[in-house]
Formats: C-alpha cells, structure tokens, sequence
C-alpha cells in the first residue's frame, strides 16, 4: 500500500470554527470533516483532535469541531450542518472511562479536560455514544472512530467496568472504521478516498484501520495474524492473553494483517501506519497551534496550564511495560524532532504575550529516549522491551545529544527555565552518567519522576521493568548528585498496588522498602485493567504470558487490602476537625485517593544534620 504523505501548506483559520457565525466568517456553507471530542477545544499539538484537524487543514480540507456535545440530544451535532466526507470521533485525551472512575469504580469528581474541571461533560463510552448521535443525525454519513479508547478497543477486550469480555468496539458503536494508534495518515487518506469515492467501502484497506468485513473481505496473503475469536476467549479466557500478544507483535513489526473472527463476521486489521518521518514530524510540530483555549470558553480549563508551555520531542518509547498502552498505541520504535524544529518551536513560545518564561517540559513518553532508535530491521526483532532485562545492544541512543537539545533550549533569549516533567527511564540514563548528572544539576526543578513501579523481582518481571538494583543505584546517584550542586530535590516514584501475579507479601516487600527509607508514599495507582494490554490479559486469564498460572487480585476486597498497605487511609474522609481544613486536592488520574496539596506527590525524605538521609542500598 502506498504512503501517504501529510506535508501541505494551505491557509488556516486562527481556531478551527467550533460554531456557525465562526463558518460563515470563514465562507463555509458546511464542513468536509466534523470532528467530535470528549474534551474541550485546547489548540495546542498534545490533544489528539486539534492536532488531526490542523493536519487536515493544512491538505485543504475544511474541518470543524463539536466538542463535548450533549449526548442525549442529537441535534447538539448538528449545529455545523451534515459534513460532506466524514466524521471522526474520539473520547479524548484519556479513556473516558478511566476519565471517570478510579480504581475502585468510584465517581471521579474533576475532569481536567472539560471548563472549570467539572465532571459529566462527556458520556461513559464516549465513542459508541458520540457515533450513535452521528449516525442518528447523519443517516449514511461514515464515521470513524480514533483516540486511546477507540484504538485499544479494536478487537476483543476485557471490560473491568462490567467485569465482562466485550466485542469489538466496532460492532458496539457501528462505526465505518477504527483508526489505531497515530492517526495523520489513516485520517487523511481517509477524506482523500472520500473526496474521490463517495462510498464508505472505500475506506477499507487503509494502513492503521480495522473495519468490519466478511468472509471475502480477508487479505490473501500468508502475512496475517489469525486472532482467537471472540467465542474461543469466552470458552478460554487463555485466548485473550495469545491475541493481545499478537497485536503486540503487529505492532512491533509493521507489516502483516490481524484477522479475527466474531460470530459470522470478522475485525479485519491493516498493517500498520507508516511512522511519520523527521521531517514530517517537524512539519506536524510546525503547523499553528495558538495554545490555549478556544475563546468560546469563559472557564478555565485546567490541562491548558498543565501542558501550554511544554514541547514534544519524539514518540514512541522502548520501554514495552506489560502495563502500558504506549507501545501498542504510539509503537516501540522511537521518533524523533530535529533539534532545529524544537529550538524553533521555543522561540515561537517565547514570543507569546501570555508565556511566562518556563518551559515546563522537554519530552515525550520517557524524556530522554530523544533521538533513540534501533538497528535491527523492523519485523525481525523478537524482544518485547528494547530495555528490560537489559538495555538491547542494538538500541542506539546518546543521551549527550539529549542533554545539548535541552541545553540549547534554554540559551534562546527567550527562556528563562527548561524542566524535564514528563519522566525519564532510570535505567537508560545510568548508561551515561555523566549526562545524566547534568539533568540533575540543570533540568530538575526539585521533582524528578521516575516509575520503578514496584519492588519485588517477580512483579517487576511480570511488568517489564527493570529490577531493584538499578533503582537502587539510580537513587543513590540522585541523591549523590543533588547533594553535590547544593539542590534540595525528591524523587516522585511511580508505585503500583494490586498487578496481576502481585501478592499481599509483595506489598509489604514495598511497604518494608520504603520504610527503611523514609519515604510515606503519597502516590500510589492500584492497578486498573485497561483494554488492549498484556497485564489486562494476565489480569483476565489468570495467567503470564508463558502460560504460567498466577495470583490474581480480582475483587475490590482484595484490591484494597494491596492497597492499604501503602495507603492505610485508603477511603476514609479527611478529618476537619483535626486539620481545620477541607481537603481540596483533586485525585491524579494515577491515583485513587485524595491527598493534601502539600503531599500530592510525595513525602520529603527527614534530614539528618543538615543533609538528606542517605538512601540503603
């Protein structure tokens, strides 16, 4: 199949037009796309929609979007008019069931995507609820389905909201198509076939995509992945657990199809999109974004602050965590900007009346995997982490050109600090110390996160995670290091309750740990099983990916007392009385419990002469 390419230059609105008035300024009769989101209209290149909307612009395209539409009344989809090619839809920035509930199935009170970070302004299921709305509005019009909750949903997956083993989101939605992980090409060739086309059949075929199909619609070819049906998972729960690494290695290697049957039926997967090159993600980065809040909004909307001042600088991540979407969503092969497109990108933040002199991060899902890459053929590798147990001999990276990006960075006139927020993988910066002290001394701004996870060997391997002894040295270098430049900076560990093979004695494995240490967690994510990964599958099945029975902690009872052990106050209520104030922190969407403002994300480690308390190895 050929690739398509995304770079074109046509004019653009200031905000892609979010109502009439906005349209009739711009000459529009009606939209060529309608793009609906469960989050708010924030022009800035972390959101999926705007990004895809200003892609499709830039090909000449005329695009619109519907944000947060009333979900019960399908005229609140209609106000733009009928769109002449598609709709696409997506839940947003986060699954919109993990945007609403903890993990203990507990009401989330905050959104942070939606004006004044008020729940309820997007429906559980957000994408089956949104394209039924469309196609009620729309008779015939095709819709397709992207984003985190529609790409993880593409086969049979295991729903922990309702405990059940659900269908493709296909079936459940209705929808045309599914675009799976990055979206600019599959969406763009998209409105190319039905610009040329106006036939939805059309659609089927694209790279990235899956699509409902009969028998006479598989591929005939021998590159194709046979998934389990969605009948052989019910009778075998094992079966999920072969099918999601399946998809793992579909991912992974670029080029075959994934079959899967479902009742007369079949969810029939493309080979992947054709990553998107340097200079194709330069261009991306390139395009004008304003960064912030469509003016329609008279309410704050709290990810805009969070993510206004920050740069991406690559995809992908190497990590392969048996837990995380990222790798079956963005890939395992790492992408990266050029160094000219991110200085460029800064100097244009600089000149922005609103900011404010600090970049808050420079990354992308692990900061320092900038530039990264393999030298093995994509399709031939069989690791599942470029990473764990070791750091593959043939995962090429230099962490010295890392640190001169972030350096150069923050020389331009214009910027006044450079932050390293978004995490970096400990145990890839151990591999050049020298510039992994340097991060220390020049990019922590006193929080640096990491995600060890867990402690004991057995969980850490189930989760593709490095084992104790590289965290261990990792902490002793940062405390070595911060000492060493005269900063008082702290850890924030990512810590897990409650994965898949991980028992009550593990987690006082951790508890014991941390108590050695000093530290009182004030983070901790009980594990959530969410669609499309490997630890969902062992979670389901029972099993590790060798086949091997494990302990699961399946009920909320078991749950919490995993949970407990780290955080005894897990549920109760602050007391008034005794702290005289209410608690007011809103709960990260890691974490299932409130803490303090002051402790959001950690407990400082107690002094000892006026230095930190060393960490045991």
């Amino acid at each position: 199949m050929p690739e398509t390419t995304i770079i074109a230059n046509c004019r653009q609105p200031a905000f892609l037009p979010m109502t009439k008035k906005e349209m009739d300024e711009l000459g529009w009769d009606r939209p060529d796309i309608l793009l609906i989101s469960g989050d708010s209209y924030i022009d800035h290149p972390s959101f999926g929609v705007p990004l895809l909307g200003r892609v499709l612009a830039a090909n000449g395209y005329k695009v619109a979007l519907i944000c947060q539409p009333d979900w019960k009344d399908a005229e609140s989809v209609k106000q733009l008019g009928r769109p002449k090619l598609y709709a696409g839809v997506s839940a947003g920035a986060l699954d919109s069931m993990v945007a609403h509930y903890t993990a203990f199935r507990k009401k989330r009170s905050d959104d942070a995507y939606t004006p004044g970070g008020k729940n309820g302004a997007r429906p559980n299921r957000a994408c089956i609820v949104y394209t039924n709305l469309l196609k009620k509005a729309f008779p015939g019009l095709p819709v397709i389905l992207g984003g985190i909750e529609a790409s993880l949903r593409r086969i049979s997956h295991y729903d922990f909201w309702t405990a059940k083993l659900r269908k493709s989101i296909l079936l459940d939605s209705k929808a045309d198509l599914v675009v799976y992980g990055m979206g600019e090409r599959a969406m763009l060739e998209a409105a190319n076939r039905l610009a040329e086309h106006d036939d939805a059949a059309t659609l089927h075929g694209i790279r990235g995509t899956a699509f409902m199909g009969k028998a006479e619609d598989r591929p005939s070819t021998s590159q194709i992945y046979s998934l389990p049906s969605h009948q052989e998972m019910l009778d075998n729960p094992a079966q999920l657990m072969d099918a999601t690494l399946m998809l793992e290695e579909q991912v992974h290697s670029g080029n075959k199809y994934a079959v899967q049957p479902v009742d007369s039926r079949f969810v029939i997967l493309t080979p992947p999109s054709e990553y998107l090159n340097t200079a194709e993600l330069d261009w991306l980065y390139s395009l004008p974004f304003k960064r912030k809040a469509h003016p329609v909004y008279k309410e704050r909307i709290p990810a805009e602050a969070m993510i206004r001042f920050s740069i991406t600088s690559h995809r992908g991540c190497g990590g392969g965590c048996s837990f995380c979407s990222i790798a079956l969503h963005q890939g395992r092969h790492i992408r990266s900007r050029s160094k000219k497109s991110i200085l460029d990108e800064a100097k244009k933040m600089g000149k922005l009346p609103f900011f404010d002199g600090s970049i808050s991060d420079v990354g992308g899902p692990s900061a320092n995997m900038w530039m990264a890459d393999c030298t093995e053929e994509r399709g031939k590798c069989k690791r599942k982490s470029c990473l764990v147990p070791k750091v593959c001999p043939k995962f090429r990276f230099d962490q010295r050109k890392n640190l001169e990006m972030l350096r150069d960075v923050k020389k331009l006139p214009e910027i006044k600090h450079v932050r390293v927020a978004s995490g970096i993988r400990f145990d890839l910066g151990l591999q050049d110390r020298k510039s992994l002290s340097a991060l220390f001394g020049e990019f922590v701004g006193g929080q640096l996160k990491v995600a060890p996870e867990h402690i004991s060997p057995a969980v850490l391997k189930l989760m593709r995670k490095p084992n104790l002894p590289v965290f261990e040295e990792f902490l002793g270098m940062f405390q070595k290091e911060s000492d060493r430049f005269g900063k008082e900076q702290y850890v924030i560990p990512y810590l897990m309750s409650a994965f898949p093979g991980c028992t009550e004695k593990d987690m006082k494995t951790v508890a014991h740990w941390l108590a050695d240490r000093g530290w009182k967690p004030q983070q901790v994510q009980c594990f959530i099983p969410t669609p499309g990964t490997v630890a969902t599958a062992m979670y389901y099945s029972g099993i590790d990916p060798s086949g091997t029975n494990i302990y699961v902690a399946r009920t909320d009872a078991e749950r919490l007392r995993q949970h407990g052990i780290l955080i005894p106050t897990t549920g109760s209520k602050p007391n008034k009385k005794r702290t005289g104030k209410k608690n007011t922190a809103k709960p990260d969407k890691r974490s299932s419990h409130n803490t303090s403002t002051k402790e959001k994300y950690y407990q400082k480690t107690p002094k000892k002469k006026g230095k930190h308390r060393k960490y045991k190895k």
